[in-house]
């Protein structure tokens, strides 16, 4: 379970409403304008111009409790600088490698914690990372002939994509070597691994069992297994249920089975 839904908005050449003045609220304008938004500093005039997004950057409580639910009434998503509770949206730490970026949020509960993962981030990410991005979008229509199935597509990525990978993105050659994963690409073998909990920790899990869980086309779960663990999984993979010993033929592709070794 996630408390907010991450979301990457485009707002270039749209205005958005930013209210206030001082350090936070020039902040909230940067930001916006790095975006290729348009700042509007008049509330009824942003509305006019159908602005979909506000921020309110005011010391006054209540002053910007008042003025986000008049925003929120004209049907916009508002932003309330230091007080998540006031907030439908929040704006997370950064990571820019364009066009790829990588958002690190607290929900609002902790911008320098968000601030200090995305510096460690920072230092982990090449700078090439955003032309490895660039090459592969190049590439899309030579891997959509290649490979006509959406599913053998991201398959086929996967194992390009993984640790140690012919495009493994933490490798800052990937980006030069696009063309001969094009040449030679295939689709890894069907695989069905098991994995058989030692703890309800999802840190406990091994980095292969990691691995597994967040590379698998689906997942095959006995009753039992915690939230926390599954919560390690991909989120758009199919998930079925089992009886506890049961066994699973999987349909095709890469499955894990999940059991509760508890």
């Amino acid at each position: 379970m996630i408390d907010t839904l991450p979301l990457f908005h485009r707002i270039k050449g749209q205005p958005v409403i930013v209210l206030g003045t001082g350090d936070a609220a020039d902040a909230k304008r940067r930001l916006v304008e790095r975006a290729g938004g348009q700042v509007f500093d008049d509330m009824q005039e942003g509305i006019d111009r159908c602005a979909r997004l506000a921020f309110v950057a005011y010391e006054d409580r209540e002053a910007a409790a008042a003025d986000a639910l008049r925003l929120r009434g004209a049907g916009l998503l508002v932003n309330v600088v230091d007080q998540p509770d006031l907030c439908d949206f929040t704006t997370p730490s950064i990571l820019d490698r364009s066009p790829v970026l990588i958002a690190v949020g607290t929900g609002g509960v902790s911008a320098g914690l968000a601030k200090q993962l995305r510096l460690r981030l920072e230092a982990l990410l090449p700078e090439r990372l955003g032309a490895l991005a660039q090459a592969l979008g190049a590439a899309r229509t030579v891997l959509r002939r290649r490979f006509p199935d959406a599913a053998d597509r991201r398959r086929a990525l996967d194992v390009a994509l993984g640790q140690g990978g012919m495009l493994d993105p933490l490798d800052d050659g990937s980006a030069g070597r696009v063309d001969a994963f094009l040449a030679g690409a295939r689709l890894p073998d069907e695989t069905l691994a098991e994995i058989v909990l030692t703890s309800p920790d999802p840190d406990d899990l091994t980095l292969r069992q990691a691995r597994w869980l967040g590379g698998a086309d689906g997942i095959a779960v006995e009753e039992g297994v915690p939230d926390a663990v599954l919560a390690r999984a991909r989120a758009d993979a199919i998930r079925l249920k089992i009886a506890r010993g049961q066994g699973f033929e999987a349909p095709g592709g890469v499955w894990v089975i999940v059991r509760n070794g508890g």
